[in-house]
């Protein structure tokens, strides 16, 4: 199932259980998703020990214990890491639902294949550890989710990529976040997803 229009989409079945067992089911998803997946799950001193990289061929993902996310690294890119200033960076995406049995239900995207002609956009601000970003109009998570606001855990593979201009050497990742870390419509329901993400900066 597709779905767009998720700022009026709400579960009612959720209003009877406690933030604490809602949140319980959200870890339970997120396993039962790493399980299905036969994902790799390696620790951020081993992360380092790999010069911040992910082993792709053994689905490797990195557990960011302070904020719950995971990354993949898929492609580093061919830039360079960010500076402090404002950037603008352009993204394609796939945003999925992890539902309880661990599978997944796409909620939006925006590929070459889709409706989407022209990537999302965001102006990113960075100054020393602190990063900040906010989706200018007209793009599909905008569309999705009726805000400019970007996800806390699309800004952590910043720290690790080298993001560039060039299409051909963009940056790839793939991320499970929590809903603390997620979108609003995932933090009004404590709702995991999985995003596959490239960026690129604009020219």
């Amino acid at each position: 199932m597709l779905v767009f229009g998720l700022g009026c989409v709400f579960q009612a079945c959720n209003n009877d259980k406690t933030y604490a067992e809602m949140k319980e089911e959200e870890r339970d998803a997120i396993k039962r998703f790493i399980e299905l997946n036969g994902i790799k799950v390696i620790s951020e001193e081993q992360f380092a020990e790999q010069d911040s990289l992910t082993n792709v061929a053994n689905n490797e993902y990195v557990l960011f214990e302070e904020s719950g996310v995971y990354m993949q690294v898929v492609a580093r890119g061919n830039g360079k890491l960010l500076e402090d200033g404002r950037h603008e960076i352009l993204a394609r995406y796939i945003e999925e639902e992890i539902l309880d049995d661990g599978k997944t239900d796409t909620l939006s995207f925006n590929t070459m294949s889709n409706l989407y002609a022209h990537p999302d956009a965001f102006i990113l601000t960075k100054s020393g550890n602190n990063l900040s970003a906010t989706f200018t109009y007209g793009g599909a998570m905008y569309a999705a989710h009726n805000t400019t606001y970007v996800p806390s855990g699309w800004m952590i593979p910043f720290d690790y990529i080298k993001v560039g201009r060039e299409i051909s050497g963009r940056s790839k990742v793939k991320l499970i976040v929590p809903h603390s870390e997620g979108t609003s419509t995932a933090s009004s329901q404590v709702m995991p997803c999985h995003y596959e993400i490239t960026y690129q900066l604009s020219r």
